[in-house]
């Protein structure tokens, strides 16, 4: 699963918050805005903090999505739901 944060952008522009100021006031580092600005895992505790910032919950600032790995499992998966041995 990729996780998204394009909920949380929008609700920074919404709320007119910069990067800088919901970086100081969650209290983390540079490198965790870096990451959400690249849909990349980061911590509950960051997690948790940024809703207490913009006081939202867990599913207003971010989103899982199925990727390209996700569905070809599932296709794979499927496919061997429906295999049958013919042998005897």
């Amino acid at each position: 699963m990729a996780v998204s944060y394009k909920k949380l952008f929008h609700m920074m522009i919404d709320k007119e918050m910069t990067n800088t100021e919901l970086q100081k006031q969650a209290g983390f580092s540079a490198n965790i805005i870096t990451r959400l600005k690249r849909n990349g895992y980061i911590s509950l505790e960051n997690v948790e903090n940024i809703c207490r910032v913009m006081d939202c919950s867990v599913d207003d600032i971010l989103e899982f999505m199925p990727d390209d790995t996700d569905k070809a499992t599932k296709s794979v998966s499927t496919a061997d739901t429906f295999h049958t041995d013919t042998r005897n």
